[in-house]
């Protein structure tokens, strides 16, 4: 059985909150769901189109003066009960692809320092990220006084607030690890 494009669902999940153009939902999936979900430009035109065909969405023409029409798209019924249907099934298990740890695998092939050096950046990468996403929790929980209205949102951002902490712990043992095999090594020596 063919693996189903979840691409559709994210579309239909934003043109649900907000209707709008190709480049509406680029920009607005850069300001909320990009941490976790992103598409390219070359994603969201064809499935918008594949949503209108099926009738899951409609576009229509928005005149601009001096450039070529804009072209809204919104969530029909249809649309609608296909979102709210997937919404409801249970969650795929979708293999990680993490190049780091690829890397790490076969890191026996060159110098333990470049493989210190590969998990020191990993790790201020995910101190970076930690330090975006406490400022995206603050700012949410400063401008949604309704919590039903953060809670969703602030759910998605916990998960990468707790998920840099655990990589910067792994990161830590890590880094002890191969300082553990440096000193082996200089032992040996």
């Amino acid at each position: 059985m063919p693996k189903e494009n979840k691409s559709r669902y994210a579309l239909m999940g934003l043109l649900s909150v907000c209707p709008g153009s190709g480049y509406d939902i680029k920009k607005f999936m850069e300001g909320s769901t990009s941490n976790f979900w992103n598409e390219s430009y070359g994603q969201i035109y064809p499935m918008l189109k594949r949503l209108v065909d099926e009738g899951l969405a409609v576009s229509r023409a928005e005149k601009q003066e001096g450039r070529p029409d804009r072209y809204v798209y919104t969530l029909t019924e249809p649309g609608q009960q296909e979102l709210q249907r997937w919404l409801l099934e249970p969650v795929e298990e979708a293999p990680e692809r993490n190049e780091l740890l690829l890397k790490l695998f076969f890191g026996q092939h060159v110098g333990i320092p470049d493989n210190i050096e590969h998990v020191r950046r990993f790790r201020q990468l995910n101190v970076e990220l930690l330090e975006k996403y406490r400022a995206i929790e603050a700012h949410l929980k400063d401008i949604c006084k309704d919590q039903q209205e953060s809670a969703y949102a602030l759910i998605t951002v916990r998960y990468g607030i707790h998920r840099c902490l655990a990589l910067l712990n792994w990161c830590d043992e890590t880094l002890q690890t191969l300082q553990t095999l440096v000193e082996i090594d200089a032992a040996r020596d």
